[in-house]
């Protein structure tokens, strides 16, 4: 193995869960086809000898794809993992992870038996405190070496079929921007721009959603473990009726560059990311997977995008219209699909009539359209922490549509969709390894909600202030205190001088019964037409 693809530079490693376990990365593992690392608690494969789990062959669906992808043998997300392994972990009970180490989605504690619900919130619902934590973890994902994975530089073949490992390390952050890329890339045929572009994973098919869902889980999982925060969620940024890019900002997601629109504001964290993975075109013409390396700066642009492409960010109206369709998926389950909830919602149907293959983008597409720059590559989109917000809130309408429509998992298509979108595909290039159905299901059997599904929209929205109110408590004791003290001096000064004065003119016309007391003309309590007035203006939201 070269030690070029696993030199460590100066950054911190901390594990990571996705993709290629750096101790199935070897020439030994990937001759034996083998994946199944022992687990740190016990010694033990899979954590065998404590009934975490056990080494199993492989089991893949045999049901046919859809006509999209004419070809068979020649990429090695194909069945996936089957081209680089053909035994993993298979876990029991509550464990998860390419060892068993883990816990599934929900579940916590050294023995996964503490079942725990989290809960995902409006970004701009976040305190100032839970903004900072947030962005500081992102930037710690950032500048840390995953210490248990490694991301593939070469196809099986280019590795001598396992005899030439070629892997390269990256950050946390930087492991899952490689996932996208990897699972949404084109496929390579042979030899310099010889791709096959009309095949995609994760995208334009009914794996999208589900897919989507369990990156997210991932995600968050691996912000937990490198940050101490087990109550870590990902926030979502709600674009409904949207005319600028709301999270822009400095303080959030970082603002507009004035030296160069394209770029992020050097007052901004995110103005020193560098991306990787983005340069599709040139991967293509080569014939070649990403090598993993820096390629420059995160650039956005928000709202100077094509307005032939995409009209504006989606409204409020059209949400609905898509909540609305009844059925998962239809027709050829790809982006002509018409009255699909999923296409719709992905954005390759049109939000006003539910029919494909629509000329302009809508919902999920606008989204990264209207961002105008690292966002707006679906192979390159990961690199913008954007997109964790916008996936987000696009998972948050799956799970309103699961609850208002109630689909039996039948819906989800078991054959006949495009390659890796059948219900029981692996999802590529996920290790450990999940099925799309197994996330055809709502988030709270998953372990999340999310707050605006609980009718708790008011709570939520004072949750910043009264944090802040928290932190100002000792101060408004004292002022209350000081309040005390000069109410108590004042009535003694009072008290003195009616004794002094008795019954003088001191104060003539009125009686000292009534110094304090307030007008009858003052109202002490609100009229209806002011209630009225009030809930004219009160809107609730989905």
């Amino acid at each position: 193995m070269s030690s070029k693809c696993f030199e460590l530079g100066p950054l911190v490693l901390f594990p990571s869960r996705q993709q290629f376990p750096r101790l199935c990365a070897t020439q030994e593992a990937l001759r034996a086809k083998e994946c199944c690392p022992a687990w740190e608690g016990d010694g033990s494969a899979c954590g065998a000898s404590s009934g975490r789990g056990f080494c199993r062959d492989v089991e893949v669906s045999d049901q046919p794809d859809g006509p999209q992808y004419p070809f068979s043998g020649l990429d090695d997300r194909e069945k996936w993992p089957l081209v680089f392994y053909n035994r993993t972990c298979q876990c029991a009970g509550n464990f998860m992870g390419f060892n068993c180490g883990d816990c599934k989605f929900g579940y916590f504690g050294q023995n996964c038996n503490e079942r725990r619900e989290s809960l995902r919130r409006n970004i701009f619902h976040l305190s100032r405190s839970e903004r900072i934590r947030f962005v500081s973890y992102l930037n710690l994902a950032k500048q840390t070496v995953s210490a248990d994975y490694v991301v593939a530089t070469g196809t099986y073949l280019e590795m001598g079929n396992g005899s030439n490992p070629m892997f390269s390390n990256v950050s946390v952050y930087d492991v899952f921007v490689w996932m996208h890329y990897y699972v949404s890339r084109n496929a390579l045929l042979g030899g310099p721009g010889n791709v096959w572009t009309d095949v995609d994973f994760a995208h334009w098919a009914p794996a999208f959603l589900p897919w989507h869902r369990v990156y997210l889980l991932h995600w968050e999982h691996e912000i937990r473990k490198l940050s101490g925060d087990t109550s870590f969620t990902i926030p979502y940024w709600d674009w409904r009726d949207a005319r600028e890019c709301a999270v822009c900002t400095d303080e959030l997601m970082g603002g507009r560059s004035p030296q160069d629109p394209d770029l992020i504001s050097p007052g901004s964290v995110f103005s020193s990311w560098r991306v990787l993975c983005s340069q599709a075109t040139d991967y293509n013409d080569r014939g070649v997977l990403c090598d993993a390396r820096a390629e420059g700066p995160l650039r956005r642009n928000p709202g100077n995008h094509n307005r032939n492409l995409v009209e504006r960010l989606p409204t409020s109206a059209e949400v609905e219209f898509t909540l609305s369709l009844p059925d998962y998926d239809t027709g050829a389950m790809d982006r002509s699909a018409n009255m699909s909830f999923r296409n719709t919602l992905e954005g390759f149907g049109d939000p006003r009539t539910g029919l494909g293959s629509s000329p302009r983008l809508g919902m999920h597409a606008a989204l990264h359209v209207f961002m105008n720059g690292s966002m707006s590559s679906v192979q390159g989109s990961a690199n913008d922490p954007i997109f964790l917000l916008h996936h987000a809130y696009v998972d948050s309408l799956y799970e309103q549509w699961l609850r208002r429509h109630r689909p039996s998992p039948s819906q989800y298509p078991g054959s006949n969709a495009p390659i890796g979108h059948n219900a029981e595909y692996h999802m590529a290039p996920f290790m450990p390894l999940h099925r799309n159905r197994e996330y055809f299901i709502s988030s709270k059997d998953l372990g999340y909600e999310y707050s605006n599904l609980l009718g708790q929209r008011l709570a939520e929205s004072l949750h910043p202030y009264l944090e802040e109110l928290q932190a100002a408590w000792p101060w408004l004791l004292l002022a209350a205190l000081c309040g005390g003290i000069v109410a108590i001096a004042v009535t003694a000064a009072v008290l003195t001088a009616k004794r002094r004065y008795g019954g003088s003119s001191f104060l003539p016309g009125r009686s000292w019964k009534n110094l304090f007391s307030l007008p009858e003309r003052q109202p002490l309590i609100w009229s209806n037409d002011t209630e009225e007035t009030s809930h004219r203006n009160y809107q609730t939201a989905m």
